[in-house]
């Protein structure tokens, strides 16, 4: 394979998120400069490492009731200076395991306990790219049941967040009528079809 680029450089120095520039190298040999974003820490980049960790999960949670409802947050995100719709998500920290990650997240963002639903087609779970245009960040779905009553003690003064437990039709609504993160979008869809909401996980 022909060279691609000669070299990285980090051009910031922050505690959650930093720029990156690459010395690039286009299709005809021709140098150019490329930009790209990441969480990790710079010699964890994965321009160096080619790792598949998941640097963050979302949570696809489920509350089990005569109709079935799915955790969704309404929070305001600074770079939009606008309030949407997301499923529950977070980073991973340490040596957590995805699952690990998402019982304490969601715990944090919700107030409620998850039970990792563990079955069904293991392609649903593994890592992929959140936007590899600008970022090398990974992040995994996790899915499960959900027991309690929301609530938002554990909340950080930086989140504005809403607890919502919606049903098909509020999750319709949603994805026809606000603004929704896309990871957020696709795996909403899933929860429309009717019957267990966990059985896609199945086929």
């Amino acid at each position: 394979m022909k060279e691609k680029y000669k070299g990285v450089q980090k051009l910031t120095d922050n505690p959650f998120l930093n720029l990156y520039h690459i010395d690039a190298v286009d299709t005809v040999g021709k140098d150019f400069n490329y930009y790209f974003a990441s969480r990790n820490k710079e010699n964890d980049i994965k321009i160096k490492t080619h790792d598949i960790k998941p640097e963050g999960i979302v949570i696809y949670g489920v509350k089990l009731e005569d109709e079935p409802k799915l955790v969704l947050i309404r929070q305001y995100r600074y770079p939009l200076d606008a309030y949407i719709y997301e499923l529950p998500a977070g980073l991973v920290d340490g040596d957590e395991t995805p699952a690990q990650a998402a019982v304490r997240e969601m715990k944090e963002e919700t107030g409620l306990t998850l039970d990792v639903y563990e079955g069904g087609e293991e392609l649903y779970r593994r890592p992929f790219y959140m936007g590899p245009g600008f970022t090398d960040e990974m992040s995994s779905a996790v899915f499960g049941t959900v027991t309690g009553t929301p609530n938002l003690d554990s909340k950080e003064s930086t989140e504005d967040i809403q607890v919502i437990l919606a049903d098909r039709g509020e999750v319709r609504r949603i994805l026809s009528e606000e603004q929704v993160s896309l990871r957020g979008a696709y795996l909403m869809t899933h929860f429309l079809a009717e019957g267990d909401p966990l059985e896609f996980l199945r086929k």
